[in-house]
């Protein structure tokens, strides 16, 4: 069939032709965003799971809900690399700016500004042409702990919000990858807005890791947001996410095509995506068979063995690949650790290290006590595939 009719979107945080599963996450946002505007409280939100799970998508699309709902917003990925203030400096900058651009003189929005030019300064922050021509708050956020000095922010930024008559929205994405010392300053400051009654809420996503990391950096964070874990879509949703799109543009799957697809995806939405993608390209059309969904797990897979899990295994070194390569061997599934140091011929002491450092890359996750597995649904297999031939069992490479 025609591929620019195609209606699916396989990608990074690429929206699909239909958001399926997911109403009842979003309607438990959209009553919090509208308790945050009416001057209640409302504990934040944060999406766990696994990769191609869909986090990132309907963190997109919360975002674009908070700012149809009138919400002052700011959108970020947390990478590896950066702290915390450097991703929320710019974008409290912008939101700041344009709430003083609204007609009428704010103090609360200008004192905001100064606060914000105190916590750049203190804070030492290299933001390469971002400057506030403005004098600093003294004596507000510049003290040098980040604690103390991103409440004061934050607070200050509530206040100007609220003065303006609207609630300002964090989206934060890859939220694991925050260091504890920020995750946790930045828990004590939503923390310290809520006990103000101040509009400003925590919408976000991360591994299944992410819930364990922020209890270790403050112990209340469970009181202040919800853990929805996202898992793969039921056989009646994905096959809905499926069905619909392609009966908008006067196609359809067989029944047998549906099952196939769904057996074969597991129900994960973005494989779903890239599956669909495949058997409507090769379909003739207007009917897609059973010989298509078939034939469309090997253009699916050829398409992710290069990007999807490639990618991922290029952020490995020499030890942790033989890690992974030693996890997937033992099957699908959780592992016990021990069972995998035993497949290494290392000990448990030796091997625990590479694990951690696969657990912070987001590689790897423990979803009980001892046990091991893949945040990447289906790399177990491209790793028996493609990476790890029957005759290269060796141990770990230094």
């Amino acid at each position: 069939m025609d591929p620019i009719a195609n209606p699916f979107s396989p990608g990074a945080g690429t929206p699909p032709p239909e958001l399926v599963g997911r109403d009842d996450l979003i309607l438990q946002v959209d009553i919090a965003l509208g308790r945050l505007r009416a001057g209640r409280s409302a504990k934040g939100v944060i999406l766990l799971g696994l990769r191609g799970v869909g986090k990132t998508v309907l963190l997109c699309h919360l975002h674009h809900r908070a700012q149809i709902a009138g919400c002052r917003t700011l959108q970020v990925e947390v990478p590896e690399d950066k702290t915390l203030g450097e991703l929320l400096v710019p974008h409290l900058r912008r939101l700041l700016l344009e709430l003083d651009a609204l007609e009428g003189l704010s103090q609360k929005v200008k004192r905001a500004l100064r606060v914000l030019k105190s916590f750049v300064s203190s804070a030492r922050m290299k933001l390469g042409d971002l400057e506030l021509t403005i004098e600093p708050e003294r004596g507000s956020a510049d003290s040098g702990d980040l604690e103390a000095d991103l409440g004061a922010l934050l607070g200050a930024v509530g206040e100007a919000a609220q003065d303006r008559g609207t609630a300002v929205v964090l989206c934060l994405d890859e939220i694991q990858y925050l260091a504890t010392k920020d995750l946790g300053a930045l828990v004590m400051a939503l923390h310290q807005a809520g006990q103000r009654g101040l509009p400003l809420i925590l919408l976000g996503a991360g591994l299944p890791t992410l819930a364990a990391q922020i209890g270790r950096a403050k112990t209340y964070a469970e009181r202040l947001f919800d853990f929805p874990a996202l898992e793969a879509l039921t056989p009646a949703q994905a096959q809905r996410a499926l069905q619909g799109p392609v009966e908008a543009q006067g196609a359809a799957f067989v029944a047998e095509a549906l099952d196939e697809l769904v057996a074969v995806t597991g129900g994960y939405p973005y494989f779903l995506q890239q599956w669909g993608y495949e058997a409507w390209n090769l379909a003739v059309g207007p009917t897609i068979t059973l010989d298509d969904a078939l034939k469309a797990s090997g253009a699916a897979r050829r398409n992710l063995d290069t990007g999807f899990f490639r990618v991922r295994l290029a952020r490995l070194t020499g030890r942790e690949r033989d890690y992974v390569r030693a996890l997937a061997d033992l099957g699908t599934g959780p592992q016990r650790s021990g069972d995998v140091a035993t497949r290494l011929g290392i000990p448990v002491t030796t091997a625990a290290p590479i694990r951690n450092s696969l657990i912070r890359k987001g590689m790897l996750y423990s979803p009980s006590h001892g046990r091991t597995a893949f945040t990447v649904p289906h790399f177990d297999d491209y790793l028996r595939r493609t990476v790890w031939p029957e005759d290269s069992r060796t141990s770990p490479r230094e």
